[in-house]
Order: C-alpha cells, then structure tokens, then sequence
C-alpha cells in the first residue's frame, strides 16, 4: 500500500499504542490531497451516473484539472476511487510497522474505536460508504476494491513475516495476513451495508470485528 495515501493528506495520526505517524512531505501531502479530490469526484459522479456513463474528461473538470494532469494520477477512471478505499487500510500498515517490538503485534489492531481510523472527514467516509456500496453493482470498482485488499494482504505478510523473523512466503505470516485483511473487508462492507451508516460506527464495527477475530491475528 501507498504510504502517501494514508490520511489523504490529514495531519500526523497517533495509533492506539501512543506510536505517531509522521506526516509525508508537502509535496507528496498535496498529490495526496489531489488523488483524494479526483477520488471524490468519481465516486460523486459514479453514483450519479454509473461507471459506464462517466467520462475521465468529466472527472477531471469536476476536479478542477485537466484530462492530461488526470492520467498521471491513475491508469483508469475506475482507479481515481483507489485513495478511498486505502486509508483503513494504509493507516493499520503504518501502525503495524510502528508498533514497539517489545509488545504483541495483536495489540496494534485489536484496540478500542478510538485507536482506528474513519475515512478522514465525514463528508469522505460518506463517500467511502457509497462507494463500497457501488462495488456490489459495478464491476470494475469491484475489481478495484479486491485488488486494494490483495495488494495489502501482500504487505501485512511482510511486516508480520518480519516481525516473526520469518518469510513472506512461510504459511503462518501468510494466514495471519490474510485473516486480518479478511477481517478489515467484511467489516467496511459490513457497516457501509448496515442500518447505521454514520461515520462514528465505521471504527466501532472495525474494533468488533477485529476483537471476534483475534485468535487468528499475529501475536
């Protein structure tokens, strides 16, 4: 995952165990800001309209860039969604490689709601919301969204592999990345699906799922 997502350019995060996470540099801070304005704007227009309906040219003009500047910051109009869909998740890699060696890894993730992350302003986890939403109809978001979960199932292996002092490759870093990546999707699907969809219930149902899967979490 892309450390430069994480936050979408919002100040310097703490996680649960006091370990800050520093802020990217200002340049990096404002191609963030910007993948997150064009995210946005997809997503807002993609609801309006559909995937299929929207043009790159009309995402661009409602982010106020133009269509060139549009394609150095994504491949395709279904990606612009991307930095939405990658905070959680950018945000739980960048704690887990904080976390303090002397203290169980499980601690990082399983903590309570305040300790996880919503999708920066109220305004974006709305956005987030509607977007997962949009991945059960539209298929290639649904692709974009699998594809956030594969890449970061790949560096949870890593940093728990690490941890370990074991392989990537090895089978329990593997099985642990994997229950924690599982856990992080289901639990967003799950409140962006559910009755209460305010963005103070998105952490809230994060902590619980994380709690029911502790058992298969690193230690």
């Amino acid at each position: 995952m892309d450390a430069a997502h994480a936050g979408g350019g919002q100040g310097p995060m703490t996680g649960g165990g006091g370990a800050r996470l520093g802020r990217p540099p200002l340049t990096e801070r404002r191609k963030a800001a910007t993948r997150l304005e064009i995210a946005r704007e997809a997503v807002r227009l993609f609801a309006a309209h559909g995937v299929a309906a929207t043009t790159a040219e009309e995402i661009a003009s409602a982010a106020g860039i133009s269509q060139r500047t549009l394609w150095r910051y994504t491949s395709s109009k279904e990606l612009c969604v991307r930095p939405l869909l990658t905070y959680a998740l950018d945000f739980v890699t960048a704690l887990m490689r904080s976390w303090p060696r002397d203290r169980p890894l499980v601690e990082a993730v399983v903590g309570d709601a305040s300790s996880l992350p919503a999708s920066g302003s109220g305004a974006d986890t709305d956005a987030l919301r509607g977007l997962v939403l949009l991945t059960r109809t539209e298929p290639g978001l649904r692709a974009v969204w699998l594809q956030v979960h594969h890449d970061a199932e790949l560096v949870f292996a890593e940093v728990i592999a690490e941890r370990m002092g074991r392989s990537p490759e090895d089978l329990a870093p593997r099985v642990h990345a994997t229950v924690l990546n599982g856990v992080l999707r289901v639990a967003v699907e799950q409140w962006a699906g559910g009755a209460d969809p305010q963005a103070s219930e998105l952490p809230r149902t994060l902590a619980r799922a994380l709690e029911i899967a502790r058992p298969g979490l690193p230690g």
